[in-house]
């Protein structure tokens, strides 16, 4: 050793190791967990299919839910786009003629229940705006129509709507000027409409604007809907990672046997979900492209999409790409805890281990006192979402998470019976938690269908207006702008010889006033006037004797109201009719000899008051601002008797308005929610049913060596068939118990919510059929895997 070495100071001694890392291992176990969902041999593999395929399906109809905002957004973009630019801030004001300019009237119609919408268009100029969707403006019987309308019109037995709309078809209606592909629209050419007709001169289309906003009581409608529809998929999610759980307990019993502990197990389980749960997504993104690819030629309950509506929000996606992974790890970690792994074999379903109650009627009385504390939601008020959202999320997990303990307590205390009982209840009591998990999905949607259904019920009087028609007199209303000089006779014969037509009341009208100069607040006094034979005149008045040149004055019951009418039919004095920009005013004077009788009531529900006349007694072609009217009475007997009516209703006039005579009005907003409850619903219904039949497959899967050993021993076919009969029904039975005594509470605390009484407490009793209709649809379809189950190769051991 030199000098310099004895001069260096000691080296300092090295510091200690910290701590270990703990995501390492958690990272490596992961890992481990995903080499054995990948590399797991058959049964790995076909346990990870059905977690994959079942978190694919729910994923799916997230992304179709996600892509809901965007796809309201494109469908009212394209509706502006083709509405009529306003003239003047008004939506009925008319443009200045020009060389752009275009006169169109609506010549919608309907055919066999479908709604058919177009316009009549004439080109002021040669250079005419042309509507969204179309590059050529019509030329005169010529006709642009949307695929849907072609295909309609193409099918030989709608010869009848050929009939109607007899134009020659140009071109196809794009995506651009259609909101839907199923919709029912056009557009023809005319060289005969005019102003006086009915033609109203438009400048342009596009008109910008919010739509209207929602009522607060159909806004708690919507928010409902979303969460009756969402909450089963996520369930449903929840189940499907806990597919093959027995398998995978088994083998991990075997890895502690080789010196794995507790968490290592729980983290390798973890990793299996994982791998299970990110192959969903990907098969849940695969199933959404390739299903919106067709989702225009799919139409549900009238309702269809672009293929290119359907582009889910960026941030849902995000969230639901990290919210799958990690409720398939939290769950399949919850479910661990309830299963003792030890190296030597799997200890579940204890009797120390009993489920507990209080804790799972702490959310749905949570839920409950929420929607308490929130208050009633005012008529005309703004509507919080988040508190109707969270209480009711919070009563439908809860009733999810009780029924696990119902049924287990349920099946405890079942004993006896024959024999196919016996092994669905013994199995039942054995291992009910995959029955349940399989149920709970059922139960929450028709839980949330049965409070919906009461919320819907108790707002019908609110979005149905009773309308005072009588359909019984009547089933059509028709009015035409062309008015000829025998309109209403011509009118009456047209429709009276019209297949199934029984009674005509036809009539021109117009409008009288009293004439004189008037203050600018004034009010001039004015009354209708009506032209109609006498058989017509008898069906709006108390009229007992009548001919041809009589005239009439109609007083209505209220007396008030008749002293109107005398302000303006004064007999022996001069009356006006002014054009109001479609004809010169014309002067007529009323007889001294007309008579005064009582109105009736028409079937539109209307008095008919005021001046009443017959054909003799004025020429109906010199009103100015007169219209013809119809209403008609059909055999309903006689097949398509309507479709007749309205083909002659468009010859007499193609843009004559034809309306149907309903004792009821639905309010549009309140009838589209509807619809879109019935396509949800209907989408959710097959998501059930696919998850009951997985589940059921998986427990067959699981159980293949003990249905062979029961067949070795001369258990017949037919007995364990009817075991997994028993086996569905019974968890159904109690879930569907449990449903409707939750629905109900929650249907009655919205309905007051809303301020509305409970109308309908039997209105479960349709989901209960539904939920019936499902434990038969998943046994007939899990017959055929049992037979295969059942046979001898089953006790084949490797």
């Amino acid at each position: 050793m030199t000098l310099l070495d004895e001069r260096r100071p000691p080296a300092a001694p090295a510091p200690p190791p910290g701590p270990p890392s703990r995501t390492v291992p958690w990272l490596r176990d992961l890992a481990l967990g995903i080499r054995f969902a990948a590399g797991g041999g058959r049964e790995g593999w076909t346990r990870t299919l059905l977690t994959a395929v079942g978190v694919g399906l729910g994923v799916a109809l997230l992304l179709t839910a996600a892509s809901v905002p965007h796809m309201l957004d494109e469908r009212s973009a394209r509706d502006q786009a083709r509405s009529v630019t306003k003239v003047s801030g008004s939506p009925d004001a008319s443009a200045k003629k020009s060389d752009s300019t275009v006169l169109r009237i609506q010549a919608s119609t309907e055919f066999r229940d479908r709604s058919i919408m177009g316009f009549l268009m004439r080109a002021d100029g040669g250079h005419p705006v042309v509507p969204p969707g179309i590059s050529d403006f019509p030329a005169p019987g010529e006709m642009a129509v949307s695929p849907a309308l072609g295909k309609l019109l193409d099918a030989p037995e709608n010869a009848l709507l050929k009939e109607r709309l007899p134009y020659k078809v140009t071109a196809t209606i794009t995506e651009a000027g259609l909101r839907s592909p199923g919709e029912l629209w056009f557009y023809a050419g005319s060289d005969t409409l005019t102003s006086a007709s009915g033609g109203r001169r438009i400048a342009g289309y596009g008109a910008p604007g919010p739509s209207d906003p929602l009522p607060p009581m159909l806004i708690v409608l919507v928010i409902m809907i979303c969460v009756v529809l969402l909450a089963p998929v996520a369930i449903f999610i929840a189940t499907a990672v806990r597919f093959g759980g027995d398998r995978r307990d088994r083998r991990l019993a075997a890895l502690r046997l080789v010196g794995t502990d507790i968490r290592m197990t729980r983290r390798i389980a973890a990793g299996e979900a994982l791998f299970g749960s990110v192959l969903g997504l990907l098969i849940g993104v695969a199933v959404f492209l390739t299903a919106r690819r067709f989702v225009g030629h799919v139409e549900v309950w009238d309702a269809s999409a672009f293929p290119s509506d359907l582009a889910p929000d960026a941030r849902l996606c995000v969230l639901i790409a990290l919210a799958v992974p990690l409720t398939a790890v939290l769950v399949t970690l919850a479910a661990m805890r309830s299963v003792v792994i030890e190296p030597l074999g799997v200890v579940r379903n204890s009797r120390g281990g009993r489920r507990r109650l209080w804790w799972r009627l702490l959310l749905p009385v949570a839920g409950l006192a929420v929607f308490g504390l929130t208050g009633k939601v005012e008529e005309y008020g703004p509507v919080n979402p988040y508190p109707v959202a969270g209480g009711a999320v919070l009563v439908l997990v809860g009733l999810a998470l009780l029924l696990p303990w119902l049924v287990e307590a349920c099946v405890n205390r079942l004993r006896g019976g024959p024999v196919p009982w016996q092994l669905a209840t013994r199995r039942l009591q054995l291992s009910s938690g995959a029955a349940s998990r399989a149920v709970s999905g059922v139960t929450v949607a028709v839980a949330g269908a049965v409070a919906l259904q009461m919320l819907f019920a108790a707002m019908n009087d609110d979005f149905n207006r009773i309308t005072g028609q009588d359909p019984s007199r009547a089933q059509f209303y028709a009015q035409s702008e062309i008015v000829r000089g025998d309109a209403a006779l011509h009118s009456i014969k047209e429709f009276r010889a019209t297949k199934g037509v029984t009674q005509v009341i036809g009539t021109v009208e117009a409008y009288a006033t009293k004439p004189g100069a008037y203050k600018e607040d004034e009010i001039q006094p004015t009354t209708s006037f009506t032209i109609g034979d006498c058989a017509t005149l008898r069906e709006l008045a108390r009229i007992t004797s009548c001919r041809d040149g009589d005239t009439f004055v109609s007083h209505p019951v209220d007396k008030g109201q008749a002293g109107w009418v005398d302000r303006t039919a004064r007999k022996g004095k001069v009356i006006e009719f002014d054009g109001y920009g479609r004809g010169k005013s014309l002067h007529w004077t009323l007889p001294a000899g007309s008579r005064t009788v009582r109105a009736r009531t028409d079937p539109m529900g209307e008095e008919r008051s005021g001046i009443l006349v017959t054909p003799g007694a004025i020429d109906a072609q010199t009103l100015p601002g007169a219209s013809t009217v119809s209403q008609i009475r059909i055999d309903e007997d006689v097949p398509d008797a309507a479709e007749y009516v309205r083909n002659t209703a468009a010859r007499l006039d193609p843009g004559m308005r034809l309306d149907t005579i309903n004792s009821v009005e639905r309010d549009r907003q309140y009838a589209s929610i509807q619809t879109g409850l019935q396509v949800g619903a209907t989408a959710t219904l097959l998501l059930i049913a696919a998850s009951m039949l997985v589940s059921q497959l998986e427990q067959l899967r699981e159980r293949k060596r003990l249905l062979s050993v029961l067949v070795a021993f001369g258990t017949r076919r037919i007995t364990l068939g009817w075991s997994v009969l028993w086996q569905t029904a019974v968890p159904v039975v109690i879930g569907l118990a449990v449903a409707v005594a939750g629905g109900l509470a929650l249907g009655a605390t919205l309905c007051w919510m809303v301020g509305k009484e409970v109308t309908g407490w039997w209105l479960f009793l349709p989901m209960v059929g539904a939920g019936a209709a499902l434990i038969l649809l998943v046994t007939l379809f899990s017959l055929p895997p049992l037979w295969r189950l059942m046979r001898a190769d089953g006790l084949r051991s490797e």
